[in-house]
């Protein structure tokens, strides 16, 4: 007959634990505790508590900050999974001291973070430098799309959101007319309970709608049209990426070359990057004067992002301070001759007319196209790429019946051709200066480092840490959550490249 060790539940076992002994050297947890306790100023936080003769004690933010920056470390990013973590895991109960945090402190201490969350990123970024982490002469720019903790099908431009109310109030109304025809019928199986929920649930819906039209005004785009809003967060965006639409933020990140350290990182609500580098320029030029370098820090030093960047914007921010910038054009790689034969299965496409093939008819005010149609002054002050221009567009029975029009309009819904002439002489062609500087061998050489500087840092944080959505709303408190990833990340540099 087959014997097995005797087991009892009722028994008591005293379990011995002491708590610094399980923060061991050259772990993540114990660099934590180590950089929170020792080299960060944590007295920004005293001006938000006033309980120094009255009120109760407050949680030391010390101890909030370990717990939250170890939890984000680990994948754990709701608050929830947070305080259960510090009933049943030992190296967070060790960090914590013991306390036992409920998910709603740990939310609010997050999101209060605006004031404070800055300061600490510096202390972080001062680590780094005394350690000799920073090059300071090569970083590199780029950007990830996050969703946020709001849902896309609750986006839509104001006249979008006073049709889905309408069609909401229509559904109600036939709801109601259904349930009184049933009442007066007497239906047997009618489930009068369930159609009663979901009366309300969506005339909430309605309500929720009508308030926030009533409480908020069309956000404008750059050019002057409506962009889409967000009930749930309207700091978000609607975005394009590789996995499909999503409703949510453009992270950047401003990487140091030599260590990949972020410099600087800034959460965007804004899916398109042709606006991205004086934000994030402006911030890392902050962040390393706070840290005892000098305003021009950044002077000369090389400057690499993908083609997203190329805009005048962009490229102008560059000029202005002094960047010896690397930023590709969308047809960077068909001039490459190292993928000469990447569009060898492609049939051939003819050639687009330039502006410079549009002759100007200077007596007339006119522009005359290949074809020989004349393109008339539509407006005297139109807006494009940034600067104020003259519109000169062909006639629409022109286009429509010119055999050249493949060659000329940019999609085949293009119903005329339109040329925008800068107002004050030719600009200087900054973007072909890019070209023409990216396509030297030089310029290759540096700017294929930017895969391997870059997207490793995305990696990490996406990937390691598993951040995959927001979980706050509005670009203050996703900001907070972005940059404490950030430090989280150049946290774990110190630890790697750390003196033996």
């Amino acid at each position: 007959m087959a014997k097995y060790k005797p087991y009892n539940y009722s028994q008591s076992v005293l379990l011995p634990v002491y708590l610094d002994a399980q923060l061991m050297p050259g772990t993540l947890e114990f660099a934590i505790h180590t950089l929170v306790e020792e080299r960060l100023d944590m007295s920004v936080f005293d001006q938000k508590y006033n309980n120094d003769d009255t009120g109760c004690a407050a949680y030391d933010p010390k101890v909030l900050l370990k717990v939250v920056l170890l939890a984000y470390a680990r994948g754990l990013i709701s608050s929830r999974k947070i305080e259960r973590a510090l009933k049943e895991n030992i190296t967070f109960i060790a960090l914590s001291c013991g306390q036992r945090f409920d998910h709603s402190t740990i939310a609010a201490f997050i999101s209060s973070m605006k004031d404070q969350i800055l300061p600490i990123f510096r202390d972080i970024l001062l680590v780094c430098d005394r350690m000799n982490l920073l090059g300071g002469t090569m970083f590199a720019l780029d950007g990830c799309k996050i969703p946020s903790n709001a849902s896309k099908q609750w986006s839509g431009t104001v006249k979008d959101l006073k049709n889905k109310k309408e069609k909401i109030e229509k559904k109600v109304v036939k709801l109601m007319d259904a349930q009184i025809a049933a009442d007066r019928k007497a239906e047997e199986g009618f489930d009068r309970i369930d159609r009663d929920k979901q009366i309300e649930r969506l005339q909430k819906q309605a309500d929720r709608i009508e308030k926030w039209l009533s409480q908020n005004e069309p956000k404008i785009g750059k050019c002057g049209k409506e962009l889409k809003s967000n009930i749930t967060d309207n700091d978000s965006c609607k975005m394009k990426t590789s996995h499909g639409t999503i409703q949510g933020y453009n992270s950047q990140a401003l990487v140091d070359g030599k260590n990949q350290v972020i410099v600087s990182a800034e959460a965007l609500g804004n899916g398109q990057d042709y606006g991205n580098v004086p934000p994030v320029i402006d911030g890392a030029k902050e962040n390393m004067e706070k840290i005892g370098h000098g305003e021009n820090y950044f002077e000369g030093k090389i400057f690499i992002t993908d083609s997203n960047y190329h805009s005048r914007q962009n490229l102008l921010k560059c000029e202005e301070e002094k960047l010896d910038a690397y930023i590709p054009d969308v047809n960077f790689r068909k001039r490459d001759p190292r993928f000469s034969n990447q569009g060898r299965y492609k049939p051939n496409k003819a050639r687009r007319f330039t502006q410079e093939e549009f002759s100007y008819d200077k007596e007339n005010d006119r522009y005359i196209c290949p074809n020989k149609k004349i393109l008339k002054l539509r407006a005297r002050k139109a807006h494009a790429r940034g600067r104020d221009a003259r519109r000169y567009a062909a006639n629409k029975r022109d286009c429509e019946q010119c055999p050249l029009r493949d060659r000329c309009l940019l999609t085949k819904k293009t119903k005329r051709k339109c040329l925008c002439i800068p107002i004050g002489g030719p600009p200087v062609n900054l973007s072909k200066r890019m070209q023409e500087k990216i396509d030297t061998d030089q310029g290759r050489r540096i700017y294929e480092q930017r895969l391997g500087m870059i997207e490793p840092v995305f990696a990490n944080i996406r990937i390691h840490k598993r951040l995959d959505r927001f979980t706050l709303r509005g670009k203050i408190k996703v900001n907070i959550q972005w940059l404490l990833y950030c430090m989280l990340h150049n946290i774990e540099k110190t630890i790697r490249y750390a003196p033996a």
